[in-house]
């Protein structure tokens, strides 16, 4: 998966310090990853959903939500 942005990431990582690590799972597993479809983002990360054309991935044990756009190839 291609992250365009780490910012938002990092800047979570400062103000949700407690959730970091997860954080650093969530990006490290998404950066080295390629996902065709659905099924497979989900077998990677369970909690993601599927609303409308974004994704939310839930992080740090619910602690905190990522909204993405993915395009699967």
């Amino acid at each position: 998966m291609h992250v365009i942005s780490q910012k938002r990431i990092w800047e979570a990582k400062e103000r949700y310090k407690e959730s970091a690590s997860a954080l650093d799972v969530w990006y490290r597993i998404a950066k080295a990853s390629t996902f065709e479809n659905f099924a497979q983002l989900k077998a990677a990360f369970p909690s993601v959903d599927k609303v409308g054309d974004q994704y939310v991935f839930d992080v740090g044990g619910n602690k905190l939500r990522i909204i993405a756009k993915v395009e699967f190839r």
